[in-house]
């Protein structure tokens, strides 16, 4: 773990920052503390937060969050900001690299020593707020307190867990088919677009295959975000309530689509497949040159650039995109226990909603929740990239369909099980009936 320190941040402004909380805490507090915090937010909801009635009192939160060290800096400033508005509030800050981070936060919680705010993504929040970790934060948002009005609908409710807000959406992603446009206009052969099907790809990826001698598409079919949207065009989802949205048979269909095309060359072989099943971006096929495309989170867009010379392009995955949505790259959530929530909550408030904080956090967890903040950051932004990427978001945005469900406690393990099954499939140790059967009983069991 790497404690991070405190950058000095430049002096703020307060253009477009709504009354802070704590001011209006100090202002109920004056007229009628006991009776109307029940009121507002149920008996049980901020008692610890509320024995003080000193606005100025001092003030220390724990965060935690995963990421690299531009991610660290630019974090700090943030926080610095809030500080620099609130001097009574300062922040005992944590991070430290993804790989590990959850089992951090799980000794943590275990040991009774959670962080008052936490980084979360959608393969644990469901795990933590059935656990009851996570703070509900759906009066806040109901009381403005913590203010989703500017947040596209779809995005703030993908942090809605059983009927209750577990966490904030922290920047907005959505599944991006990556390609080598250089690639294919070297050979005069036409880029794949938005709205193409599965079937068109698959023909597609077979010509580029042809003229190139290179494959044209990776074989997503070890994809959990390719599969998840395919089966959302075909009217069925990944999971439906506490259950699973599809049946073996479906996995059948999607392990055939593959096989077929893998018997006409448009993808790679199966050892090659499996360099691209790796969830390492630096060896993702259209980065490696072992196929024309790669499917991926489309704010990857800037780190694949780093790893090729080539020029990229990037559309919506194939077949309708409605079938895709908003989804949260991260959230923030508050600890149910904190002894500081409503400052918590402020916290994040600011973080996802205040303009100059916006500006400070960039576009390092994804495009901003806050869309009159992401208009002002993406004006800002000069990485080829990263336009591409809020461009293509930018022209999804009136297609997004519903968001579904956050996923159930044992994702992780459906994705490993996927990535298991379908390299069965692919390696024809199995047939696609045999691996998807398969598939859908190691999934019963991680839900259950």
């Amino acid at each position: 773990m790497h404690p991070a320190s405190s950058p000095t941040a430049d002096t703020p402004t307060t253009r477009g920052h709504r009354t802070p909380f704590l001011r209006h805490r100090l202002l109920r507090g004056l007229a009628a503390v006991a009776v109307a915090l029940p009121l507002v937010f149920g008996a049980a909801a901020c008692a610890e937060d509320e024995k003080s009635t000193d606005p100025d009192a001092p003030v220390e939160l724990s965060i935690f969050w995963w990421g690299g060290e531009a991610r660290a800096n630019l974090t700090e400033q943030a926080l610095a900001l809030y500080t620099q508005k609130h001097p009574n509030v300062t922040f005992k800050k944590t991070w430290q690299a993804n790989q590990g981070y959850f089992d951090k936060l799980a000794t943590l919680t275990a040991g009774g020593d959670p962080p008052d705010i936490f980084q979360i993504d959608d393969n644990y929040l469901t795990e933590y707020a059935s656990r009851k970790t996570t703070l509900d934060l759906t009066p806040y948002k109901d009381d403005k307190l913590l203010d989703v009005s500017k947040f596209p609908e779809s995005l703030w409710q993908y942090g809605v867990v059983d009927g209750k807000l577990a966490g904030v959406a922290f920047g907005e992603n959505t599944q991006g088919m990556v390609y080598n446009k250089t690639l294919l206009q070297k050979n005069g052969l036409p880029e794949p677009t938005t709205g193409m099907s599965w079937d068109e790809l698959i023909t597609w990826a077979e010509n580029v295959a042809k003229k190139t001698k290179v494959p044209g598409t990776m074989d997503p079919s070890a994809d959990y975000k390719a599969f998840w949207v395919w089966l959302r065009q075909q009217g069925k989802d990944l999971y439906q309530g506490k259950e699973l949205g599809f049946t073996a048979e479906d996995v059948t269909k999607w392990f055939e689509l593959w096989k077929g095309a893998r018997d006409r060359g448009a993808t790679p072989t199966p050892d090659v497949i499996h360099e691209g099943n790796s969830t390492d971006i630096t060896k993702q096929l259209v980065v490696t040159g072992k196929a024309a495309t790669s499917f991926v989170w489309a704010n990857q867009m800037p780190e694949l650039k780093k790893n090729t010379k080539d020029e990229l392009g990037v559309v919506a995955y194939p077949g309708d995109p409605s079938a895709q949505w908003a989804r949260a790259s991260m959230y923030f959530s508050v600890f149910r226990n904190s002894k500081h929530k409503d400052i918590a909550v402020d916290v994040i408030n600011f973080l996802a909603n205040d303009p100059d904080a916006g500006k400070i956090l960039g576009t390092d967890r994804g495009l901003p929740s806050n869309l009159d903040v992401r208009k002002a950051v993406a004006e800002a932004v000069t990485d080829p990239a990263m336009k591409a990427s809020i461009a293509m978001e930018d022209e999804l945005t009136a297609k997004f369909g519903k968001s579904p469900q956050v996923p159930l406690k044992g994702h992780s393990k459906v994705r490993s099980e996927l990535t298991k099954a379908a390299e069965n499939a692919q390696y024809g140790r199995q047939t696609p009936a045999q691996a998807a059967a398969a598939f859908v009983d190691a999934c019963k069991a991680a839900i259950a």
